[in-house]
C-alpha cells in the first residue's frame, strides 16, 4: 500500500484529482486546499458550485487547524459514533475558498478507513470527498458501477478494493448547533 500512497501523494501535490475508495463509497477527492484542484472535480461532476463537498481529515489535531471553533458536542459525537460522521462547522479556514459554502461552513469527516487515514497523513492536508457519481445520478456501490465519462475524467485512480461491493451507504451528516443540540442533515 505504500507504493500506492505515493503516487496518490505524489498526483494530488499536482492539482490531480482522484478517484478513490473512502470509508463510505467510492468518492472523488483533491487536495483541499487546492481551489484548481477543486474546480475540476465541480467540472468532473457536472455539480452546481453552489453545492458544497466535504472534507476527510486524519486527526481532531488536523481538524482544529481548517475551523475556528469545534463545539465540545461534535467532540463527543466523533467519539461516540459507531459509523461515519460528516460534521458541519461554522467558520471554515485555510482551506480553499471554492469549498466553503455561502454561510462560511464546511463539512469534515474524521475518517477511520486505513488508506484514507494514511494518505491524508503523508498529504499533510485533508482531502475533498465527494460521491463518484454525475450530479443527480445515484452514488456507486462499487469500483464498476462508476460511470465512464468520471473514470477517464479524473488524473488517478486507486487500485485498491476495485472488486468490492459496497455496503456502505454515505456518510451520516449533523449539524451542532450553538446552544449543543444537534440538527440531522441525513
Amino acid at each position: 500500500m505504500k507504493k500506492i500512497i505515493t503516487e496518490t501523494v505524489n498526483v494530488l501535490n499536482k492539482s490531480g484529482v482522484i478517484l478513490y475508495p473512502t470509508d463510505t463509497i467510492w468518492g472523488i477527492g483533491c487536495d483541499a486546499l487546492d481551489e484548481f484542484a477543486v474546480e475540476n472535480i465541480y467540472a468532473i461532476k457536472h455539480r452546481d458550485k453552489s453545492k458544497s463537498m466535504l472534507l476527510l481529515v486524519d486527526s481532531v489535531e488536523m481538524l482544529e487547524k481548517y475551523v475556528y471553533e469545534i463545539p465540545a458536542m461534535a467532540l463527543k459525537l466523533i467519539e461516540a459514533s459507531q459509523r461515519p460522521l460528516t460534521i458541519i462547522y461554522p467558520k471554515a479556514r485555510g482551506i480553499a475558498k471554492n469549498l466553503i459554502a455561502s454561510d462560511n461552513t464546511i463539512g469534515i469527516r474524521l475518517t477511520k478507513d486505513e488508506f484514507c487515514k494514511s494518505l491524508i497523513k503523508n498529504l499533510d492536508r485533508p482531502i475533498v470527498s465527494t460521491s463518484a457519481n454525475l450530479a443527480g445520478e445515484n452514488p456507486p456501490l462499487g469500483y464498476f458501477d462508476i460511470s465512464n465519462e468520471i473514470k477517464m475524467a479524473v488524473d488517478y485512480i486507486v487500485p485498491l478494493r476495485l472488486n468490492e461491493l459496497s455496503t456502505a451507504r454515505s456518510s451520516d451528516i449533523v449539524r451542532v448547533l450553538r446552544n449543543g443540540e444537534i440538527e440531522v442533515i441525513r
